[in-house]
Order: C-alpha cells, then structure tokens, then sequence
C-alpha cells in the first residue's frame, strides 16, 4: 500500500479478511491484527483460544501496537526508499547476484560455497545478517535502520567481493 501508493481499504475490499503484523515493518515489538466481518473474528477468537494463543495482561503490548499505527505507516516509505537504494548498491557487485527488490526487502543470491565467508566478513564489518544454508540471502529495512546503515552494508559488500 504505501510502496504502491493505494489505499489500503483499495487493497484489501478484494478479501474476507486481513492480517497486518505491527512487528516487522511498524516496530511494535510483537502483534498482527485481524480484520474482518465480526463473524470471522469471533470464530478467529475462538480457534485462537482453542490453539492456546490467548493472552493476559498484553494492554501494554497493545499500546505498543496502536503507537505503531498511529505513527510508524507513513515512515514505511522511508524502509522502502532505503531498500530500492541498497538493491541499486548491490547490482554489479562480483559474486552477489541481484534477485528481486519489494517493498522493504531486498533478495541477493550469494554461492553456497561461500555463504560462511560472507556470514564471517558481514560479522567483522558489524552487519548483522541471517544468513542460512541456501544461497539466497533477504534483508530487510525497517525503523532501525538508516541511510548510512545501508551505505555501510553496500560497502561491506564489496569488500567482500573485492
């Protein structure tokens, strides 16, 4: 929605219901919320309950939550503006290959053979990343991180290609 520069209720008129998680680009630090008819929230609820997913005392956790919306949607534009920029950095680089960039997320594949080189070289140069065993590496950006964060990441990058 915001990348796209749509509404949200444009989006979402197309389904029954929709999970927007607070934690991952709006920084609340756990939560999603549940949107739909009162119908499906109710069964939501009691399946939730059924699962042992219920939760006591979380008023101040949903606080967090509404700080979360209420001040955090707009600045996705700024995690999307950042993540364009660190995919812009990275094409080119010898031995990262580019494989797509949306919204907040940017998706390189690095060969196998050399994912403990770069999982070690991204330790020494303080960048956190969490690198598997699969060639393909996805970074996100979010509220914490910023511009020179991800100038310090492309550099890093090279380095570790050169």
């Amino acid at each position: 929605m915001v990348a796209q520069g749509v509404p949200a209720r444009e989006i979402t008129r197309h389904f029954d219901s929709v999970s927007v998680c607070l934690s991952k680009g709006l920084g609340a630090p756990v939560g999603s919320v549940l949107v739909g008819t009162h119908a499906l929230i109710e069964e939501a609820r009691r399946w939730r309950k059924v699962a042992g997913g219920g939760m006591r005392q979380a008023g101040i956790l949903a606080a967090a939550g509404l700080h979360a919306l209420d001040h955090h949607v707009a600045r996705l534009a700024d995690d999307h503006r950042r993540a364009a920029m660190l995919a812009e950095g990275l094409r080119g680089v010898p031995d990262v290959a580019m494989v797509a960039q949306h919204t907040n997320m940017v998706f390189v594949d690095v060969a196998a053979a050399r994912l403990a080189e770069l999982r070690a070289h991204m330790d020494a140069a303080s960048i956190r990343l969490s690198i598997g065993y699969t060639p393909r590496v996805r970074m996100v950006t979010h509220l914490d991180v910023d511009d020179a964060g991800i100038s310090r990441t492309i550099e890093a990058f090279r380095g570790f290609a050169a």
